[in-house]
């Protein structure tokens, strides 16, 4: 059996909290991600990370999209600290996120200890330029062509709301 496609971050393990550094309190920049074990057929990848529990998570209402990533190469096995378009490798395109921006928007939730998926999609097909996609209308271009994905979880809450 093949392992399973595996997406990690050298910053924070699954499940546990996103350091200040790649939030809105901080510097607002990408973590640094790795993947392995694409699956046969990948001819592209695609990142979203999503928030499930906006605007609090005793009463989630939407899934928040932080950043919106597609036509990563397969040959790539990484995205540095701090990940930019300028840096990324070419051919990747970036969507539109819900802070209405292209590049990272970090994790600043209103209230309560959110969650955060980085979810990595192996793709069996190089999409089109899709002009900046949304969250939804990259979801809705990937349909029938996801040969793999995986995530990894991180949490956040707002330092001036954590109980001491």
């Amino acid at each position: 059996m093949p392992k399973p496609l595996e997406l990690t971050s050298p910053t924070f393990k699954d499940g546990m909290p996103i350091p200040i550094a790649y939030t809105g309190e901080g510097d607002d920049k990408a973590p640094p991600l790795h993947w392995e074990n694409l699956p046969a057929g990948a001819k592209s990848l695609a990142l979203l990370v999503e928030d499930p529990d906006a605007p609090d998570p005793a009463n989630p209402q939407r899934t928040f999209c932080h950043w919106v990533v597609y036509n990563l190469p397969v040959n790539a096995q990484s995205l540095p600290d701090g990940a930019t378009l300028d840096v990324l490798p070419a051919g990747v395109k970036l969507g539109r996120n819900d802070f209405n921006r292209q590049d990272y928007g970090g994790p600043m939730p209103p209230v309560g200890n959110h969650r955060y998926y980085f979810r990595l999609y192996a793709l069996d097909t190089v999409l089109p330029d899709l002009n900046q996609p949304t969250r939804t209308q990259l979801l809705k271009a990937m349909e029938g062509h996801i040969v793999g994905e995986t995530q990894l979880m991180g949490t956040y809450e707002k330092a001036h709301h954590r109980k001491h």
